[in-house]
């Protein structure tokens, strides 16, 4: 599957000297150092299978001791979440949820995929690039094929949580910095990006409304045809949260920035769903805004959250110029309220040791 997005010496021994401490001993540095721990931060992996266990210690121990508490692997890997999970970290498995691009579901049940408000199938005509290939949410076959898979993640005793990405519709509008990339201009809701007109959604959407579909003129501004689907959503989370509880494990999910730009851009009202925290993907370089908006974005988020669960702020690190720039994005998150910094792309020393400084002194 195609990777997501994509868009010190003293250190290591020490770390090494923990490692080699035994399971009595290793829990009591872990528990000493979590009652210090004000911010849990998170880092996005696909794991490399040829990796060594040995070298996976040392790292997932830096990790550690810079302030990092969980890990979203992107595949399995019993072998890195086992690493993982010996240095204190949480290891859990980031799943694609609505994007699915899989051959065996396209070739047998091509139904079970969305449509444009042109009547297109994205099986047949994948929106912006060849792997968007968006399931429909209303179907019951499609939320239970979900529902199964999420049981056989969590069932492994070696997986801590799972967490959802992709877990909406396609992009009707896309961050304006990727308008230049694809050559279009969305300062409308262009027909063959606005998902999903199925028959099932619109015999779905007429019981839950009165209306026919077919007899509003501009359905992309009706309000009552957008709650609809983010209430679709929204359900999807809900029955995969039940199943997560079932373990009792955690599930989380990687959203859009804000709850206003995901409810309109992706159609995702992710401040209804019952996780165990949110990862917003703060992006600021993808919407031309400077670090300070990260700020703005996750206060936002937390004020609609109102705690019902914490808020861990996605940030991206390419869309950062400097080592300065990024301590300067991991203050604002926090100091706006923040629970934690997820981060996602090249995590080295000089990225962890911002983290630790950040998070001693928020």
């Amino acid at each position: 599957m195609n990777n997501r997005r994509n868009f010190v010496k003293s250190g290591l021994i020490s770390g090494l000297a923990v490692a080699l401490l035994p399971v009595s001993g290793m829990a009591s540095v872990l528990e000493s150092a979590e009652e210090k721990q004000k911010f849990k931060h998170w880092v996005w992996i696909n794991p490399k299978h040829e990796d060594k266990e040995k070298d996976l210690v040392l790292l997932y121990r830096k990790y550690y001791d810079a302030g990092v508490r969980g890990i979203f692997f992107e595949e399995d890997s019993e072998k890195h979440f086992r690493a993982a999970k010996s240095q204190g970290l949480e290891a859990h498995r980031w799943m694609w949820t609505m994007n699915r691009r899989v051959e065996e579901i396209m070739k047998n049940h091509p139904e079970w995929y969305a449509v444009n408000r042109k009547g297109e199938s994205c099986v047949n005509h994948p929106p912006y690039v060849d792997y968007y290939r968006w399931l429909c949410p209303s179907r019951p076959e499609v939320q239970q094929y979900l529902e199964n898979e999420v049981n056989e993640i969590l069932k492994k005793d070696y997986v801590d949580g799972i967490h959802l990405d992709y877990v909406r519709y396609c992009d009707v509008i896309l961050p304006v910095n990727l308008w230049e990339n694809y050559k279009i201009e969305q300062t409308k809701e262009l027909p063959e990006y606005d998902y999903c007109y199925c028959k099932v959604c619109q015999e779905k959407f007429k019981a839950f409304r009165g209306q026919d579909l077919k007899s509003i003129t501009f359905p992309e501004a009706s309000l009552s045809w957008r709650q609809f689907r983010y209430n679709a959503i929204t359900n999807i989370v809900n029955k995969l949260a039940e199943v997560a509880a079932t373990h009792k494990k955690d599930i989380t999910a990687a959203v859009f920035p804000t709850p206003e730009v995901a409810r309109r851009n992706v159609r995702q009202d992710w401040t209804k769903w019952n996780l165990s925290g949110v990862c917003p993907m703060i992006y600021h370089g993808f919407y031309k805004e400077p670090v300070e908006w990260i700020g703005d974005a996750v206060a936002e988020g937390v004020g609609f959250l109102d705690g019902k669960f914490p808020l861990y702020a996605g940030l991206y690190i390419p869309d950062f110029k400097s080592g300065k720039e990024i301590e300067q994005g991991m203050k604002y998150a926090l100091q706006h309220g923040a629970k934690g910094i997820s981060l996602f792309g090249d995590v080295n020393d000089q990225i962890l040791a911002a983290l630790k400084s950040v998070s001693a002194n928020a």
